[in-house]
């Protein structure tokens, strides 16, 4: 069964009386080159686990289990999960997971099937994201410490432009430098908005997300700096004096103190810091609050 046929998509969605959910961000990939792409991106061993998010009508799915020791696909509409059953009836190394990935423990289920003994090798995740929850499950998975080698999804190209982004460039942000903190990236491929059912408006891409062992920078508090990240492009057209203003409760005056510790120009604006320079700016920041509090 060819998943990423019009003419397939059709027929199911006819069969199963199925209509596309705009509230669920549905967009249907019609271009094998691109699934064979995303697929080879994610870089799948015969030993791995595949822990898909989204998986639709099982395009993905079925190109990942061709490779993978086992796949677990995890997705929200119920109204897809028969349709799942029947277009994935031929492989058995799928274990399809009726939930909400946003509230799914994503370490449980490696967990789960690491004891099963269904898998030796690592855990791959991949997915094609709705585009208006792509930011939200992203930063779940790192922040929830996900325990897998890769992240291979594909979102809107203003996200994963947003994510690729250098210091100094318009869109450069908080998402850039807490991405890039937790991963190395990848671009695996651009994809235009013509191979989807239905076509969305604007075009895609594909990154890949590899988890680093090491992060980057040394920081005393991953919330103390992810708090001066956030406060800094809160407010990117203010000064870093102004815009860190309030994080941790700092006044203007220990601000300015921060600022000082950590040789950074008061008058500089967050958008053209590099994470090195956050670093020292949070770990200013919590130096201030031990000596503070000690």
């Amino acid at each position: 069964m060819d998943l990423h046929s019009k003419s397939t998509i059709e027929a199911i969605k006819a069969e199963h009386n199925f209509r596309l959910s705009k509230s669920l961000g549905q967009n249907f990939i019609t271009d094998r080159g691109v699934i064979e792409d995303i697929v080879a991106g994610c870089d799948i061993g015969p030993d791995d686990l595949v822990i898909e998010i989204g998986p639709g009508i099982g395009v993905l799915t079925d190109a990942a289990a061709e490779q993978a020791s086992q796949v677990v696909a995890i997705e929200i509409d119920d109204k897809l999960i028969p349709i799942l059953s029947q277009t994935l009836a031929h492989r058995d190394n799928v274990r399809i997971v009726h939930s909400d990935v946003l509230k799914t423990d994503i370490n449980e289920i490696i967990r789960e099937e690491r004891e099963a003994g269904t898998f030796g090798g690592n855990v791959k995740i991949l997915g094609n994201l709705p585009y208006y929850i792509t930011t939200p499950i992203i930063m779940k998975l790192l922040e929830d410490g996900v325990e897998a080698e890769s992240i291979t999804i594909m979102m809107q190209k203003e996200v994963a432009d947003r994510i690729k982004a250098a210091p100094g460039s318009k869109t450069y942000g908080a998402l850039s430098v807490a991405v890039q903190y937790y991963c190395e990236i990848e671009l695996v491929t651009s994809v235009p908005k013509e191979v989807f059912v239905p076509r969305p408006k604007v075009d895609s891409s594909v990154l890949k997300l590899t988890l680093r062992e090491e992060k980057p920078v040394s920081v005393q508090d991953e919330k103390v700096f992810f708090a001066c990240v956030r406060g800094g492009f809160g407010q990117r057209r203010k000064t870093l004096l102004n815009s860190i203003t309030g994080v941790c409760g700092l006044t203007k005056s220990d601000a300015r103190g921060v600022l000082e510790a950590a040789g950074i120009d008061p008058v500089r604006r967050a958008e053209t810091l590099d994470m090195e320079e956050f670093a020292r700016i949070a770990n200013a920041v919590y130096e201030q609050e031990t000596d503070n509090n000690g």
